[in-house]
């Protein structure tokens, strides 16, 4: 006959009740081989392949490559083009991100539908949009024709194409973080008189700023190494209108490899450097998130 313990009994764990998912040592090396396999030849394999082409014909010639008018040239089109589109999402990211998460209103399902836009539309689609509208045969073709004002095939419909595909990113790492984190701060310094700017400022920047510091990142990546969209609206004028990506294509297809690893290491360096920070700025939003956590317990 079973004993019925009472309800404040203390409960023994054993070790395969804290584990309750227990596998044979065989079957979770063949997992992780198999993961490691995967990641060697998908990731690694052609990342190293990169650099070793890149200074395949040595350093000199790397750096000269890199020197080139038209490279430079593309190089400096990508940053200009990456401080113009991220401060901007992040302004679109932050403003979107507050309106989802702490109001309510009209419209609001429809707007967190249209920022996935993006993720659902081809790159280059996105990049026909906009030829479709600012081209010479689109909507606005003749308008910017007659007052001398050229968006496609010129660094405005880049920098459009850009923001288009890369807007999604903070909004997206804000919203959820905002919605779990309440209202409850920004309401007590509300009551406490703190104008709109101030609780902006002292209360719900520094709360997400980890999160932001996440999607600036994701966003910044992604606007570097945009291709689809940037490749329809550029018109490929070399030394004008190419990117870092489309500067490396131009390379490759005239069969000067080396040049065109070169290159593209400075986009696998970029890619590196935004994973360490990407694994930075996921600690820093685990321990908030704990620390918030802790706060709420002590509390209650």
């Amino acid at each position: 006959m079973s004993r019925v313990l009472p309800l404040n009994a203390p409960v023994r764990r054993d070790a395969h009740t804290l584990n309750p998912v227990t596998e044979p040592r065989l079957v979770r090396w063949l997992l992780t081989g198999i993961a490691l396999a995967f990641l060697a030849l998908f990731l690694l394999v052609p990342l190293v392949a990169v650099f070793v082409q890149a200074f395949a014909k040595g350093f000199d010639y790397y750096f000269e490559s890199l020197k080139d008018p038209d490279a430079w040239a593309a190089i400096k089109l990508t940053l200009m083009t990456a401080a113009i589109a991220v401060p901007l999402n992040v302004a679109f990211g932050l403003a979107a991100s507050c309106a989802i998460a702490k109001f309510e209103f009209r419209g609001k399902a429809l707007l967190t539908t249209l920022i996935d836009l993006p993720f659902s539309v081809s790159p280059v689609i996105s990049g026909l949009i906009y030829v479709l509208m600012f081209g010479a045969q689109g909507w606005f073709g003749p308008w910017l024709a007659d007052h001398d004002v050229q968006i496609i095939f010129a660094v405005p419909g880049i920098v459009l194409a850009t923001i288009f595909v890369t807007f999604p990113f903070v909004a997206r790492e804000l919203i959820p973080l905002m919605q779990s984190q309440g209202n409850e701060e920004e309401e007590a310094a509300h009551v406490l008189g703190a104008s709109g700017w101030q609780i902006f400022r002292r209360v719900t920047l520094p709360n997400v700023r980890w999160g932001l510091l996440y999607g600036v990142i994701l966003c910044n990546a992604r606007t570097m190494g945009e291709f689809g969209a940037v490749s329809v609206v550029s018109g490929h004028i070399r030394g004008q209108t190419d990117t870092m990506p489309l500067h490396v294509e131009i390379l490759y297809n005239e069969y000067n490899f080396s040049a065109a690893f070169a290159v593209a290491s400075l986009l696998a360096l970029l890619a590196l450097v935004t994973l360490g920070l990407k694994l930075i700025a996921e600690r820093r939003m685990t321990q908030a998130a704990d620390e918030t956590k802790a706060v709420a317990t002590a509390q209650n």
